[in-house]
Order: C-alpha cells, then sequence, then structure tokens
C-alpha cells in the first residue's frame, strides 16, 4: 500500500464507499447468523459472543472486499486509512447494533412511533440502515483521506 496522492482521493473515496455499501449488505443480510442477530443486543456474555461474531464477520467481508476491489483496480490504499475506516465502521456498527440508541435518537427526534412500527416499513430497522450507511460514509472518507 502506498499514500493516497490527493488528485486519487475522490476516486479512492468513491470505491471504498461502494466496497462498503455492498459489504454492510452481505455482512448484515447473509453473513450474520439468526443467533448473532437476536442475541447481539441483549445482555451478558450471549450478547457479546453474538455481537463479536457479527463484527468479525462483517468486517472480514468488508476488508475483502476493499482490498480485493483496489487490486483489481489498481488504486492506492494506506493501512492507515483501511484501519481508521474499519475501526470507525466497528466501533458505530457495533453502537447502532445494540439497537437502544437507534431507539433513543428516534424518540429524541420525535418519531418514537416511527420507532415502533412494522408494517410498511420497520421503522427501527429503516432508522438502523441510515444511520449505518452515514457511519460508512465516514469510514470511506478515513480510508480516502489517511
Amino acid at each position: 500500500m502506498v499514500t493516497t496522492p490527493a488528485s486519487d482521493r475522490p476516486v479512492v473515496f468513491l470505491v471504498a464507499l461502494v466496497a462498503l455499501l455492498v459489504a454492510h449488505q452481505l455482512g448484515d443480510h447473509v453473513l450474520q447468523t439468526d443467533r448473532q442477530a437476536g442475541d447481539k443486543a441483549g445482555r451478558g456474555a450471549p450478547a457479546v459472543r453474538a455481537m463479536a461474531g457479527h463484527l468479525a464477520s462483517y468486517h472480514a467481508a468488508a476488508a475483502a472486499l476493499l482490498l480485493g476491489t483496489f487490486t483489481v483496480l489498481d488504486l492506492p490504499l494506506t493501512w492507515l486509512g483501511v484501519g481508521a475506516g474499519l475501526a470507525f465502521s466497528a466501533l458505530t456498527h457495533g453502537l447502532l447494533d445494540r439497537r437502544w440508541p437507534v431507539r433513543a435518537l428516534l424518540v429524541r427526534t420525535g418519531s418514537a412511533r416511527f420507532a415502533e412500527s412494522t408494517a410498511p416499513v420497520c421503522g427501527m430497522y429503516a432508522a438502523d440502515q441510515a444511520l449505518h450507511q452515514a457511519a460508512l460514509l465516514i469510514s470511506a472518507l478515513l480510508i480516502a483521506l489517511l
């Protein structure tokens, strides 16, 4: 990996964002087990194990997609940028997947009923996904800038 020249940063950002968004879909909807999805917001050792397993498989996919895509496209990456981007993603993903921060934000912004809605769209799920995508945008910026 090399230093990312300033002229390459917009392309690095866009490619990183696309790779992270694809990794997010795979990590949350394909790789996550039923046990992880059910237990990760709970308490105690089962919740810790479930969250750790989910974050590990999710971010292994993210790292593989980032490194593979950047290698195929012959784009520059830095270890610092990848490390910072994935670390920010893991921290924010783990926090949001506890569920209470998403619910608290929705209540605080006047959307308590949306947080409880289940049809036609689950409010908590929709808000969770939107917040994950916002965090991934920041992760992509870190990858491009560091």
